[in-house]
């Protein structure tokens, strides 16, 4: 269990004053000209050491990331904070930008001076609309106080940050996506290579990191990486806030340790299943594009990217989505099929083709209008849009019905053999005379 003292988002219920002042009687910009004083290898090395790992959901050691980004550039290099938080289940950024919006600022400045970065650009999702005006305040006040800009922190280094607001498109998450809307083109993920840290926004060395990965970077290199690695588990280490939603008896955002088990996340911090445990039916652990988890998985699985991983899942954005022993398991996967299906952006032909196909089957399925054969027919679909694809949005639309196949079977064929039924005892109408 993580103790107070170890909190890095001290205000994500937004009980105290988010902006300057609170801040930075939370600790925020203590000192923050020291830690440029490190110098660029310095501050890498030592978010490589804390062991922090991406926590907008590919789970990429974050220090790593930055490590790419060229030495020496003759163009300008840009730092891209990804806080369009489409991932359904997920609203974890968009707590920290409306009540600790100083972390991430004050992160976008260490990120971005580690990596050689002369701006950021926070790409903010735009429903986002009162977030957006919190973070742009929180801005303005660095701005202000010196804390950005020219000579930023007094440390003779010049940086800035600006903040755009997107249109409400779930491909933008992806970061080639997020760099064309970025520039004014529609969001539609580029062939990689190159990848962003050669060739990335305006054709200059690029990062892109989400939001929580900036914003825990400070705090980091304040309290030293041997803190942060002695939190969760090994390879899988620090704190991660977690949002836990569906049928639990207490909806919430939470930080915890990385490896807290599974059911004592949910009972502990969201008041436990409705109906009790024994109620529970599944877990979507990482937002909407991982595979469901049993409850007999459930019982024991540990939240963190490898355990979860181990069986089959994944952490994802943590973003863990209850689902009791009421829930039409088949119908809330084709709802999540058709998610997917509307948010594809039709560039590549397995997911523009492949996500309609599946939507569509899986509305049948739904009803149990199939045969017993169209389940693997269906799972063998899934593979061939997997993987295929430029971006990860055709895992994502796999991913969610190869869990279904693979722990619900028995329910779809149960479906499909009451329809069946239904239909053989339905009465013929009678030819007219």
């Amino acid at each position: 269990m993580l103790q107070d003292k170890d909190r890095i988002f001290t205000n994500l219920y937004g009980i105290h004053d988010p902006f300057l002042k609170g801040a930075r009687a939370r600790g925020d910009w203590d000192n923050t000209a020291e830690i440029l004083a490190r110098g660029r290898d310095a501050i890498i090395d030592e978010i490589k050491k804390s062991g922090l790992r991406g926590r907008g959901g590919a789970g990429f050691p974050t220090g790593l990331k930055w490590s790419f980004m060229p030495k020496q550039a003759d163009r300008p290099c840009y730092l891209v904070v990804n806080a369009d938080e489409s991932e359904p289940g997920t609203c974890k950024d968009r707590d920290i930008i409306r009540h600790d919006p100083h972390k991430l600022v004050e992160g976008c400045l260490v990120a971005g001076f580690a990596m050689g970065a002369c701006a950021a650009y926070i790409y903010i999702r735009g429903e986002f609309y009162n977030e957006a005006v919190a973070l742009q305040h929180a801005i303005d006040e660095a701005y202000a106080a010196g804390l950005i800009g020219k000579n930023a922190c007094g440390s003779g280094y010049d940086y800035d940050v600006f903040l755009h607001r997107g249109a409400g498109a779930y491909i933008c998450g992806e970061e080639t996506a997020l760099l064309e809307s970025l520039e004014g083109k529609k969001g539609m993920p580029r062939m990689k290579p190159p990848f962003p840290a050669g060739v990335g926004l305006y054709g200059c060395p690029s990062t892109v990191n989400n939001v929580e990965s900036i914003a825990v970077a400070p705090t980091i290199l304040r309290r030293g990486a041997a803190w942060f690695s002695s939190l969760g588990r090994q390879n899988n280490t620090g704190q991660k806030v977690f949002c836990i939603s569906g049928h639990v008896n207490k909806p919430c955002n939470v930080e915890e340790e990385l490896g807290i088990p599974l059911r004592e996340l949910i009972e502990k911090y969201a008041g436990g299943v409705r109906g009790g445990w024994d109620n529970l039916l599944a877990v979507i652990p990482g937002g909407a594009s991982v595979p469901l988890l049993p409850k007999s998985i459930c019982d024991e699985v540990l939240m963190d990217f490898d355990s979860l991983r181990a069986v089959r899942s994944g952490l994802g954005t943590a973003a863990v989505i209850v689902m009791d022993k009421s829930t039409d398991v088949i119908k809330a996967i084709a709802r999540l099929s058709k998610f997917y299906m509307h948010e594809s952006c039709g560039q590549c032909t397995p997911c523009r083709e492949g996500t309609g196909w599946m939507w569509r089957v899986m509305t049948r399925m739904v009803e149990g209008r199939a045969e017993p054969s169209e389940i693997d027919t269906l799972e063998q679909v899934t593979r061939q849009v997997e993987g295929h694809t430029i971006c990860a949005l055709g895992d994502a639309a796999a991913w969610p019905i190869q869990g279904l196949i693979r722990h619900f079977r028995p329910v779809m064929l149960e479906r499909i053999e009451a329809y069946k039924s239904r239909s053989s005892t339905r009465p013929v109408p009678m030819a007219a005379e």
